[in-house]
């Protein structure tokens, strides 16, 4: 991890304390009964047949470096058809992992699976790159995602992007898709957001706990949230307007990412007209370490009815 000699020492050092916290966290009972893996942990990579993996890609240049991407392709349909598309950002408390991550891998491989180009994005992290680093670089992938030449070379129907998050990751796609307004299938919007254990509100008044604290002090480079004008601006329930896209959230009720901030913004999707469905695992598995067989399919339920595969309708909406 970069270390910025901007921010105070307290800080670093409470933040990788915590961040340390975040991948020994272990999964307990879920709704539905299922193996899980911890976030940091090597997820066994499982055959998905016919999924192609490109790796590497370069989808911009910024502060005199190349972040890169990698791409999951389903396996080949009979004749080339657009697809619908998911940008998957990985966790790592803003600070830590990248796309190489077996578990996020594994994720890639199977969302492509599923029938979506996947698109496993590597972003700037803090405390060198705070905010808002991170969300603009998601945001430059999608755009990439949409230019012509990606959606000839990936079979990509530009109007059908979806997002996947967990744990930071999780706050950056849900930021992704509450940032703008009106249509979700141009610039930057997406078509469909799924958040597991992603922090939502980052304001003082939704930091409750002693390990995530430091670390959105580190990512936002504040030394009080008090006085941190961009904790709300970084926080994705402030930016809520009728023209999002539907939300598909996870969360667990005693995790590193207190619960309360998924039951809110659930409240707060809805209050605004939005679609949004919330499935609680109770215990401890944070982010993807709830994504068990059973999670996975109601995933690619929702994914389907989303952002629907080739000869499906898309939704009303």
């Amino acid at each position: 991890m970069h270390v910025s000699s901007r921010l105070p020492a307290g800080i670093l050092v409470a933040g990788m304390v915590a961040a340390s916290i975040v991948g020994a966290l272990t999964s307990h009972a879920a709704v539905i009964p299922s193996t899980t893996t911890p976030e940091g942990a090597s997820a066994s990579v499982s055959a998905y047949p016919g999924v192609r993996v490109l790796r590497n890609i370069p989808y911009e240049v910024v502060d005199g470096r190349t972040e890169q991407l990698d791409v999951c392709l389903p396996a080949r349909l009979s004749k080339s058809v657009p697809r619908p598309a998911v940008i998957e950002v990985h966790g790592g408390s803003w600070a830590h992992k990248d796309k190489s991550d077996p578990a996020w891998q594994d994720v890639c491989r199977w969302l492509a699976s599923v029938g979506y180009v996947t698109a496993n994005v590597d972003y700037r992290l803090a405390p060198l790159h705070p905010y808002p680093a991170g969300i603009r670089d998601v945001e430059r992938a999608v755009e990439w995602m949409r230019q012509p030449a990606q959606t000839r070379r990936f079979d990509i129907n530009p109007r059908r992007i979806a997002a996947f998050g967990g744990s930071a990751g999780g706050n950056l796609v849900s930021l992704l898709g509450t940032l703008g307004s009106g249509s979700t299938s141009v610039g930057h919007r997406v078509a469909a957001v799924v958040d597991m254990s992603g922090p939502i509100d980052l304001t003082s008044s939704g930091v409750e706990r002693r390990t995530f604290y430091p670390l959105v002090l580190a990512y936002l480079h504040c030394t009080n949230l008090g006085s941190c004008p961009q904790a709300a601006a970084a926080s994705p329930d402030h930016h809520v307007d009728s023209t999002d896209p539907p939300f598909f959230i996870t969360n667990s009720t005693d995790e590193l990412i207190p619960y309360g901030q998924s039951v809110n913004f659930v409240k707060t999707l809805r209050s605004s007209g939005v679609k949004a469905t919330l499935v609680t695992l109770p215990g401890r598995a944070h982010s993807i370490a709830g994504l068990n067989v059973t999670m996975r399919s109601r995933i690619a339920a929702f994914l389907h009815t989303a952002v629907p595969l080739p000869g499906r309708r898309g939704p009303s909406r």
